[in-house]
């Protein structure tokens, strides 16, 4: 990972369901950090999501049964707090940011002092949303940039 006084380039993916772009490498190139917010599906998925290269943080996902996988992580980046859930929660947990996956549709909302980002599925296009993935970028000044990408 890169020190604190660089900006950080975080691709989120979620809900894979064991469905890869051949592309993959070719997406997430100039990452430091993957973050998966569950449903990799299997095993197989789970490695080449870790054999790409960057650090790799991931949740399970309610299809995730046979992974070891933390449900929850709460995270800090350049001074933001992050909380990563496969499933939203009804009550938002006390953090800057809150991603999760499940829905398969991107998301953008401000929920109270919260916001809450989706990346969408980069596996399995579901209710009416493409395939797509995001772009995390933080700068040591604070700025915070979310980019949903479409495949």
């Amino acid at each position: 990972m890169k020190t604190s006084k660089s900006t950080l380039r975080i691709a989120v993916i979620a809900d894979t369901h064991g469905r890869l772009p051949a592309n993959l490498h070719a997406l997430v190139a100039g990452a430091d950090e993957i973050w998966h917010i569950g449903d990799f599906c299997d095993l197989a998925t789970f490695e080449a999501c870790k054999s790409l290269g960057p650090p790799l943080v991931a949740v399970l996902g309610n299809n995730d049964f046979t992974l070891d996988l933390p449900k929850t992580l709460d995270i800090k980046r350049h001074g933001h707090s992050f909380h990563l859930v496969h499933i939203p929660p009804a009550r938002l947990p006390a953090a800057g940011f809150l991603l999760h996956g499940h829905t398969h549709v991107p998301r953008d909302e401000r929920v109270g002092p919260t916001r809450v980002w989706n990346p969408g599925s980069l596996g399995k296009a579901d209710k009416g949303a493409p395939r797509s993935y995001a772009w995390l970028t933080l700068d040591p000044d604070g700025t915070v940039d979310w980019k949903v990408m479409r495949l």
